[in-house]
């Protein structure tokens, strides 16, 4: 069996130290590496400083075989990837006039001049070749020496991801071919991230396929990755006995998203949905929207974030005076106008207070009416604004599947 290829990411960029963007990169590559038989084993963030990225790179050259960089490759003086890169390999950098041609086209195209600044996205050193980067003016490089590979691409997600995806993969697999590595992801809600460690235990000790537990935002996941011969098998093997395992809780499993699983069997049983929503302040909508298909189902998000939205919208002054704008029966209300006003199939309401406060910081519940009937949930969360909302959002949804599962209104 092949030893996996020793590998670290630099991610380049004042910004990320200072907290001003989040780095995603490294996230995304720290996922996608294993996938090609490489072992990631160091993460570092540089700031904009020559002598500093300079050091980094030499450092972690002399530690890993592959060795990736995300930013440091904009056209002004504070973006110092290239030459750093040039500086720990002792080679100079020079203007290729193909790349010159292209990025003084691509400012044509726009109907701009090419600011003088931007020539240094044509630069080359001699163990360099260029990626293209179609998203942007930054080309990435792909560079070889010593036996070491270092990959440069550009900091903005949109230039980063397919540039890895459709450049720097295929590169990869060509020189570092390893054993088949597959992998898949058990999406799972409404169960804690420790009992889904104690259920996977057995798992851990077997190592193939390896396994991991992450904690997202529509719940917690299971990432089985497989190697050899056999990968294939292996998977199909594991997440047969994880799924009866972790039944009823998983929901999907690899790409599958919830807006788009729910989207699906909506537009298979031709109903439509409509919403109106409190303490998610048009979260639920703007996610049920994620799906491409959803303007074939959804047909409208009203946000009520006070009483007299509500009441203006069909809720019964009379309810919210009794029971209080955070209620079941406010969401109960809330469901059963959305559902009635658009003339939808299906109404989905949430309700409930995010922040401290308030005596019931956390507090929220969910209401959904159909042909069938009305049924509301409540939901506690631990208080904070930003979570309180797409947690309460997520759940809306979650329960919107449950109940097309009980009506056998799935594939």
């Amino acid at each position: 069996m092949n030893l996996p290829v020793p590998a670290e990411l630099i991610s380049v960029g004042t910004e990320l130290l200072r907290g001003e963007i989040t780095d995603t990169n490294a996230a995304f590559l720290a996922s996608q590496l294993p996938l090609y038989g490489i072992a990631l084993n160091r993460i570092t963030t540089a700031g904009d400083n020559l002598e500093e990225l300079n050091g980094i790179v030499r450092q972690a050259l002399s530690r890993a075989t592959l060795v990736i960089t995300s930013g440091g490759l904009g056209p002004t003086q504070d973006d110092l990837t290239r030459e750093a890169i040039a500086a720990t390999l002792g080679e100079t950098v020079a203007i290729d006039p193909e790349l010159e041609k292209n990025l003084r086209a691509m400012f044509s195209r726009f109907g701009r001049e090419m600011p003088p600044h931007n020539i240094k996205q044509a630069w080359l050193i001699p163990s360099a070749k260029a990626l293209p980067n179609p998203r942007g003016t930054a080309p990435g490089w792909w560079v070889e020496k010593d036996g070491k590979v270092i990959v440069t691409m550009p900091g903005p997600p949109r230039e980063m991801t397919p540039m890895w995806q459709n450049e720097v993969v295929p590169r990869l697999k060509t020189r570092f071919p390893t054993q088949p590595i597959l992998a898949r992801t058990i999406k799972t809600f409404f169960v804690p991230e420790a009992t889904v460690a104690e259920i996977c235990q057995p798992f851990f000790e077997a190592g193939n396929p390896a396994i991991g537990i992450y904690a997202k935002p529509d719940g917690i996941q299971v990432r089985l990755i497989a190697h050899g011969n056999n990968a294939a098998d292996l998977l199909d093997t594991a997440e047969e006995k994880l799924k009866k395992l972790l039944a009823p809780y998983v929901w999907g499993k690899d790409d599958d998203t919830l807006d788009g699983l729910v989207g699906r069997w909506l537009v298979k049983h031709r109903l439509t949905l409509a919403t109106m929503e409190d303490v998610t302040g048009g979260l639920l909508g703007s996610t049920i929207t994620g799906s491409p298909d959803s303007q074939r189902y959804y047909h409208a998000g009203i946000i009520a974030p006070n009483d007299r939205v509500k009441s203006s919208w069909g809720v019964p002054a009379s309810v919210i005076t009794e029971h209080g704008a955070v209620s079941a029966p406010v969401a109960e209300a809330m469901a059963l106008a959305v559902k009635a006003e658009p003339g939808a199939d299906i109404g989905v309401s949430v309700t409930g207070i995010s922040g401290p406060g308030s005596k019931q910081p956390g507090i929220v519940f969910i209401g959904l009416a159909d042909a069938q009937g009305v049924k509301t949930w409540q939901q506690q969360y631990q208080p904070g604004r930003a979570d309180t909302k797409e947690r309460a959002a997520i759940s809306a949804l979650f329960r919107l599947r449950e109940r097309l599962i009980e009506l056998n209104l799935t594939d």
